[in-house]
């Protein structure tokens, strides 16, 4: 797998709808939904469909809590 700063611009988009988003995070769309109405996941309109930023879905994923180690 390439790494995201190495991909072609046709390869990395700059904004994802809330499918995209859902599959290339493995997060439900529900979990998506529920962060962006929470204001921890920013998203944006055009028109009627919400997109997310590909950086700020990096973001979001970079600032959920670690794992605990049992």
């Amino acid at each position: 797998m390439a790494n995201l700063e190495t991909q072609a611009p046709s390869e990395n988009p700059l904004a994802h709808t809330i499918e995209t988003a859902s599959r290339i995070s493995t997060c439900g769309r529900t979990s998506l939904y529920a962060a962006i109405k929470a204001g921890d996941l920013k998203a944006r309109k055009i028109g009627r469909r919400t997109v997310i930023l590909h950086a700020d879905l990096r973001d979001w994923l970079a600032s959920l809590p670690m794992r605990e180690v049992a």
